[in-house]
């Protein structure tokens, strides 16, 4: 096995066609930071640069979490609506990336994947998971932001609308049982056994036709492919406001906040 390391919280691996992409920071549940996303990016470049390669996992380190969301100690450097526009167009165009890059991409789920998490569990082909997972988007309880519209319309033909707005509304995190009865889940492996499960299945995929699984892909893609409308002036009033300002605060101090509405 080869490695390649883009940065020590972000693992890239290569053994044989298949590629493991590790999100590596377990004592922050493997929250991202900003270099971890420019990896992440850097590292489907490199994927799509390389006719060798057949499959990408995507997996989190420790065994506790996929990926807990963004690291919210970075948001304490907003100060204005530009720098939450700014900040999901940034991930926007990542986790895009993630989902339109060439090979399959397989999401290996033991633990949390909330937050930017569950976007960029959402944007893989495939999610296998243990029953120990668990997906949420709590930002109504925690910070007061939004996501982007992208983000919202990949929930939607993942789960549906409704689905997608309780998840929003009640803050609450389901189980990997209840994420497999709305479809974000592909299939649900127990804990000891995910590992071999998830390499034999991009063992599997990888011995198939590559033009196969590409043109496929692509034309999943297309499928889901129209022009989403604007809202920035949603995201803006969210990260504008004084209540994300207040979500921040509390979340660092690890205090409940209190919300104004302003």
């Amino acid at each position: 096995m080869s490695s390649t390391a883009l940065d020590a919280e972000l693992r890239v691996e290569r053994s044989g066609q298949v590629v493991t992409i590790t999100f590596n920071r377990p004592h922050a549940r493997n929250a991202m930071t900003w270099n971890m996303y420019d990896g992440l990016e850097r590292a489907c470049e490199d994927i799509d640069a390389d006719d060798g390669i057949r499959v990408a996992v995507l997996r989190g380190a420790g065994g506790k979490a996929f990926v807990a969301g963004t690291d919210i100690t970075q948001f304490t450097e907003f100060e204005t609506a530009e720098d939450g526009l700014a900040y999901e167009q940034r991930i926007g165009r990542v986790v895009q990336r993630l989902e339109t890059v060439r090979v399959p991409t397989i999401a290996r789920v033991d633990g949390y994947a909330v937050g930017g998490g569950l976007s960029l569990a959402a944007a893989c082909d495939l999610r296998i998971c243990t029953p120990e997972a668990k997906f949420g988007l709590p930002i109504a309880r925690t910070l007061g932001n939004c996501v982007s519209i992208a983000t919202c319309a990949r929930l939607v033909a993942l789960i549906g609308s409704a689905r997608a707005l309780q998840l929003v509304y009640t803050a609450e995190l389901i189980s990997a049982e209840q994420a497999g009865a709305t479809g974000l889940v592909t299939e649900l492996v127990p804990a000891d056994q995910i590992e071999a499960r998830v390499e034999a299945l991009a063992a599997q995929i990888a011995g198939h036709a590559p033009l196969t699984m590409s043109a496929t892909k692509q034309m999943v893609h297309r499928l889901a492919d129209h022009d989403l409308p604007d809202a920035e002036d949603l995201i803006a009033a969210c990260y504008g406001s004084a209540d994300f300002h207040e979500g921040v605060r509390a979340f660092v101090d690890k205090q409940k906040p209190t919300w104004t509405g302003r």
